[in-house]
């Protein structure tokens, strides 16, 4: 039943992105101001982060950097955002945690700057790797260590507990 969940939520990303990316919207976006444009992604890329278990300022500063067309530093993360330096440090550390973002050098400069990785399916794969060892690998744990439980297979509740269990 979780590989059949897995799946589902493979399944969801891919028509949420699907759906986002249909030609109306295509055709909207044509016409938009390319500010309009960065922000309606932004925003919109933040409501489906936060349906993947990371919060809205977090994916929001994701798809600021995916957009992004040089490495971005903190403080033009900040700008554009308008969060706090605390904010965009803490989302930073866990973007990077989850190989969505890099550090990157610019010759120099003492600054660092930041950058997505933009390849979208290897996004995507990354951001489920995550998923699966924050939900579904402690979830695995548990229904492992719950196998060897005795008891009387006549009793229906533990026949049923068991038959999940296995």
């Amino acid at each position: 039943a979780w590989v059949q969940s897995i799946f589902v939520e493979i399944y969801v990303m891919k028509k949420t992105f699907n759906k986002f990316w249909k030609f109306e919207n295509l055709i909207y976006f044509c016409l938009m101001e390319l500010n309009e444009a960065r922000e309606k992604f932004i925003q919109s890329w933040g409501s489906l982060g936060s349906q993947w278990g990371i919060n809205r300022t977090m994916a929001q500063i994701h798809a600021l950097l995916l957009i992004a067309p040089e490495a971005l530093s903190t403080d033009e993360i900040m700008a554009q955002l308008q969060v706090s330096r605390g904010n965009v440090n803490m989302n930073l550390r866990e973007l990077m945690n989850w190989q969505l973002v890099r550090k990157e050098v610019k010759t120099g400069e003492r600054m660092e700057f930041f950058v997505a990785e933009k390849d979208m399916w290897k996004v995507f794969r990354l951001i489920f790797k995550e998923r699966k060892k924050r939900e579904l690998d402690p979830m695995m744990e548990v229904i492992h260590e719950l196998k060897g439980l005795k008891g009387d297979h006549k009793n229906k509740e533990f026949a049923a507990f068991s038959e999940v269990m296995e």
